[in-house]
Order: C-alpha cells, then structure tokens, then sequence
C-alpha cells in the first residue's frame, strides 16, 4: 500500500543520509495483511537479494527489521529454508525494528523522480513531499517503473492512478 526509504537499526539521534551514523539504509512497507501476507513478502525479499553475500558495510547491509515476535519467527523460518534450499548461510541480519527515520525527500520513489514528466503529474495531486510519499500511487508508480509488475497488472490499476491519458500512455510504454 505505501512504500517510504529511511534509516533504521541504529542508536544515531535523526540519521540523514550525510550522517547516518550506526542506522541501515533500510525500506518501510505498508500492507494489506488480507492482500500478502508477511510469509510471501519474505519470498519476494529473499528472491530480491544474494542472503549468502556478506554486506561491505552497515548503511547497505540486508536485513529484516521485524515488528512482532510472529515476525521473527516467519522471517527465521523462512531464512532457514533459504539455507537450506541453496546449502549457503544466510547473512542477511533479522533484527528488531526499533524506530524508523524517514530519509529526505530526494531519496523518496527514486524510479519515478526520474520521469519528470510523471512525477509532475504526482506532484499536481500531491503538492505536499509528505503526501506524495505516502501516496500509494506514487509506491505503485515507483515500483511499475523499477520493473516490479507486468504491463497487464499496470494497465489494471493505471485508473486508480490519477494519470492524465498522455501520462497513463506514457507509464504503459516504459513498464512494457
């Protein structure tokens, strides 16, 4: 439903990118539980990502930062049947979330700030940085323009995104 990058995973006081501190750079997910579950939004996240590649440093290390003990527990399972199912050790950390420090607004829906022509649109409907990077349009937009759906799963939802014809023309033919 809602995408937002950020820091988390540290002690810093208001990490920024250019003092970040001992925080990851890190993606905060909104979901509909009766949409995906945690368990299937673990299954993307090990699918997107080497869990066997040590990380060079903090600020890119992978990681799950779980809410609830149930959420560890998933995320443990499932970094088990990863090890297994590739006979590698999982290094990818599976840590408390602790407190989440949204990143400056430049660094919100990267893939969509550059379409200038797109986000234009976005902008118009959410002239507030916080709106827009709340918005679940810009979260869809972003992730179609990262590749991260099929172009029948875009033109299924390119009415709900507030596009004009021409924009909606225009996001079909870069997520095709």
């Amino acid at each position: 439903m809602r995408t937002r990058v950020g820091y988390a995973g540290g002690t810093t006081e208001s990490p920024t990118y250019h003092r970040l501190g001992d925080h990851t750079e890190t993606v905060q997910l909104d979901y509909d539980p009766t949409t995906v579950s945690y368990a299937e939004l673990l299954e993307v996240f090990w699918q997107s990502h080497d869990p066997s590649r040590r990380s060079h440093a903090r600020q890119y290390m992978a990681a799950v930062f779980y809410h609830t003990s149930e959420q560890e527990r998933l995320a443990r399972e499932s970094a088990a049947r990863v090890a297994a199912a590739t006979g590698r050790p999982v290094r990818t950390a599976i840590l408390p979330a602790g407190r989440f420090y949204l990143a400056e607004a430049y660094h919100q829906k990267y893939r969509l700030r550059q379409h200038p022509e797109l986000l234009r649109e976005l902008k118009a409907i959410y002239p507030n940085e916080t709106d827009l990077t709340d918005s679940t349009a810009a979260a869809r937009l972003n992730g179609y323009l990262a590749g991260c759906a099929g172009w029948r799963e875009v033109r299924r939802h390119l009415p709900e995104l507030g596009l004009s014809s021409a924009g909606g023309e225009l996001l079909l033919r870069l997520a095709g």
